[in-house]
């Protein structure tokens, strides 16, 4: 069994997983041109985690390059291009919103944004900065929903950031004590996922569902995901050995783009999860980010499928 670096669910799904930045916030406002010669507009200094940025303090036009999407959308603040792997979310409202990539230099210069917001990883982040104000992230470096909160305070929202948070969390909580009053407080829950040939199981911090499950809700990880998966985030495993890992409960985050020959085995049919019916299969394309819009759908999921509601 051989482990995957990043470029796979969140890397090579989310081009390169990473996300979360630095301690940041709001330090003031004043008056300034954004690098496109556009009219004055208002700023605020945005402490990213590689200094002070001047950025927007109401942005019009975003890009974003990997990974947040989701946190802008919900924040309703306009976008005008977004990576591959964002356009593929079924849950996303991105009619009219061009698909770029950090090499898509002159497309990116034709959507004249004043904010672009990637990854510490993406390439040409000099040449962006020409373009627009550039802020990047490190994925990793904060939780989930402080990264939430983050990009609240790099669109100047972070009230309406830290609002939703609150909300989420006493609902997460909620649904979590619902779920183990019916499931047992010793039942556990694993979450796997196809892709690219190869079946993968996650930790508590690699989306697919998980912050949800083991972060709030408190459910149980089978020992031989926490020994394998808790820490590093994922890992990868054979078909043979997934009864190994298969918990009392089963989140499988299925991918149809690639191999799901696994789920007619005489292996997985036979994983008493599978077989009493306690396997539930999510579509993989609406479970690989962990962002406001991809956690509601994720919550109503769970209460759904474990409590029939």
């Amino acid at each position: 069994m051989k482990k995957i670096y990043m470029p796979l669910l969140l890397i090579a799904l989310l081009l390169s997983l990473a996300a979360c930045g630095s301690n940041a916030g709001n330090e003031g406002s004043e008056n300034g041109e954004n690098n496109q010669g556009n009219d004055a507009a208002e700023t605020i200094t945005y402490e990213s985690e590689n200094g002070a940025v001047e950025v927007p303090a109401d942005p019009k036009r975003v890009v974003v390059l990997s990974t947040y999407t989701g946190s802008v959308l919900a924040l309703d603040v306009p976008l005008v291009g977004v990576d591959a792997w964002s356009k593929m979310n079924p849950r996303y409202d991105l009619e009219g919103v061009e698909e770029v990539t950090d090499e898509n230099l002159e497309k990116i210069i034709e959507l004249d944004p004043d904010l672009i917001i990637g990854l510490s990883t993406m390439k040409n982040i000099d040449k962006l900065n020409e373009i627009a104000p550039v802020v990047t992230y490190t994925y990793g470096k904060l939780g989930y929903l402080e990264q939430h909160a983050e990009i609240g305070k790099l669109l100047n929202k972070e009230e309406e950031a830290q609002g939703w948070i609150d909300d989420f969390k006493s609902r997460a909580a909620e649904a979590g004590e619902e779920i183990k009053a019916k499931i047992g407080e010793d039942a556990t829950v694993s979450v796997i996922e196809n892709f690219d040939k190869e079946l993968y199981v996650f930790g508590d911090n690699w989306a697919r569902g998980t912050e949800i499950l083991y972060q709030e809700m408190k459910l149980n990880m089978p020992e031989k995901v926490k020994e394998t998966a808790l820490e590093p985030g994922y890992y990868t495993l054979s078909l043979e050995v997934l009864p190994e890992y298969a918990g009392d409960y089963m989140i499988v985050s299925r991918n149809e783009d690639t191999e799901t020959s696994f789920m007619e085995s005489e292996t997985y049919k036979n994983i008493p999860a599978v077989k009493n019916g306690n396997a539930f299969v999510a579509n993989a394309k609406e479970f690989y980010f962990n962002d406001p819009i991809s956690l509601d759908h994720q919550l109503e999921f769970f209460k759904e499928h474990f409590l029939g509601s």
